[in-house]
This record gives C-alpha cells, structure tokens and sequence, in this order.
C-alpha cells in the first residue's frame, strides 16, 4: 500500500507565496508521475500540473509561470512552488502519484491540504 503525506497549505495574502510538498511511502518500486490536483469549493478537481521520473512537465494554464513543479526522485518527493497567488488559487490541493509497487499498479492520493488565499 502507498501513502502521500503533504504538507505546506495555510493562508496567505494576494501576491504571497507557498510551497507544498507531498511524500510518498510504502513497497514502492518505481513511480512514474507525481502531482496536483486543487478542488475550489463548489468546482470539481482540476490538474495543477505534473512531472514524470523523467522530468517532463504539464501545468494548468491558468498557472503557468506562476507555479513550479518539482521532484526529488530518491526521497519520492514532488513539491509545488507557488508564486504570485491569487484569490482563485485557493482549494484544497491534492497530491497524485502513480507507478509500481512489487505486486501491482497503484494511483495514490493524499488527504489534501487547504491553501487560502485572502484579497
């Protein structure tokens, strides 16, 4: 089984910044993609952005040069760098990791963790 711990949600003003940051644990062999998802109140999930192992990365349009993905692979580690936040980032974001345990495939998800961004 494999479980995400993320850290790093809290309230900040327009304009601040935060950074998020999500572990992944448990039997893992590999893991392909790392990243985050946000839910607004009222609004369904959405990607944030990704990285695979390789370091290829997709973000939101709404948070390019904003948000920064990164991954420290040995520590099955992904972060969020978030710059220049605004009112509409906030939500609770949510870590995603996919890859391969020794038994079989796993899609894991972490609890979440609120980030509000005050106008």
């Amino acid at each position: 089984q494999v479980q995400l711990v993320e850290s790093g949600g809290g309230l900040v003003q327009a304009g601040g910044s935060l950074r998020l940051s999500c572990a992944a644990s448990g039997s893992i062999v590999t893991v392909s993609v790392m990243g985050w998802y946000r839910q607004a109140p009222g609004k369904q999930r959405e990607l944030v952005a990704t990285m695979t192992g390789g370091g290829s990365t997709n973000y939101a349009g709404s948070v390019k040069g904003r948000f920064t993905i990164s991954r420290d692979n040995a520590k099955n580690t992904v972060y969020l760098q978030m710059d220049s936040l605004k009112p509409e980032d906030t939500g609770v974001y949510y870590c995603n990791s996919m890859g391969n345990t020794r038994y079989r495939t796993f899609d894991a998800w972490g609890q979440g963790t609120l980030v509000t961004v005050s106008s």
